[in-house]
């Protein structure tokens, strides 16, 4: 594509557990894709891309995949956009982002010096979704800090999006870990992710079912990120304490305060036991030990 090519922004508005099967028919069929919040609060995410102007037939596809896929029907939206000023926008919306005491998170795009006595995270801009802005990917960040000490072996990133949660485990605990996640997109990100941090030989990105996944069945983890959301870690709950070794710590983000007793409940029953909870606005994550 060229600079003097007619470009137009498609989008739509979704809640988050829609935006991975969207943010996959958009990238079939764009240039480029970004994610932004748009009601942060009540989980509401805009999935945008950039294209050229022209036949629609393998966007109008996508998204009717993506609507059977998760039962979410969104209208689409078009605007005329001039490239520049879009990928502006993208960088715009995504500054370094400095978490708890030990990390740093930032864009490609961003050319200043790397910020002394942190662990830095690089991440494409363009592929912003789980980019440390958001209020549980930051508190299962600070919660990794907390949890440090115990030094986990075997640690697991269950649904694991950009990669950053186990890339962070990696950085900080010089371990390896297994990612897994049911959408192929985000596993493809994680591993892109995983490479541009030189982590790829110590990550292990597939794509898998949640629990149901043959890589993580009859395994147990010393160390697991659960950051979903609520109802789902509900259901998988017994699951989770199944493949949690003995005295091994589990994440769980995703949720809304309102919503952190219930996921508590389903856990406890289950013979995990809370640590501590962490609270980044709305948002919050628990840590709990088996």
């Amino acid at each position: 594509m060229t600079r003097h090519a007619a470009l137009e922004t498609v989008y739509v508005v979704l809640p988050r557990a829609a935006v991975p099967a969207y943010e996959t028919a958009l990238t079939a069929a764009c240039t480029a894709v970004g994610i932004f919040f748009e009601d942060e609060a009540a989980g509401i995410w805009r999935v945008e891309g950039v294209r050229p102007v022209g036949d629609t037939a393998q966007l109008l596809a996508g998204l009717a995949m993506a609507e059977l896929a998760t039962g979410v029907a969104a209208d689409l939206r078009r605007l005329d956009t001039d490239a520049d000023g879009w990928l502006a926008r993208v960088y715009e919306g995504f500054p370094e982002q400095l978490i708890g005491q030990r990390f740093s998170v930032r864009g490609t795009h961003i050319a200043e010096p790397l910020v002394a006595g942190r662990i830095t995270l690089m991440l494409d801009a363009g592929l912003a979704f789980g980019s440390g802005e958001h209020g549980s990917t930051r508190g299962c960040l600070r919660a990794l800090e907390r949890v440090a000490y115990r030094r986990p072996a075997r640690i697991l990133d269950m649904g694991c999006g950009s990669g950053i949660l186990a890339m962070g485990a990696v950085q900080l605990l010089r371990r390896r870990a297994l990612a897994v996640d049911i959408d192929p997109w985000s596993v493809l990100v994680t591993k892109q992710n995983a490479k541009l941090n030189r982590l790829g030989a110590r990550i292990d990105a597939r794509r898998g079912n949640g629990w149901q996944a043959g890589i993580v069945r009859r395994r147990q983890f010393d160390l697991v990120f659960a950051n979903i959301l609520a109802r789902p870690l509900c259901l998988m709950a017994k699951h989770l304490a199944a493949h949690l070794a003995p005295g091994g710590t589990v994440i769980l983000a995703g949720l809304l305060s309102s919503q952190a007793r219930m996921v508590l409940a389903a856990h406890r029953r289950q013979g995990l036991r809370l640590e501590r909870a962490l609270h980044e606005g709305n948002w919050t994550t628990l840590i709990l030990r088996k």
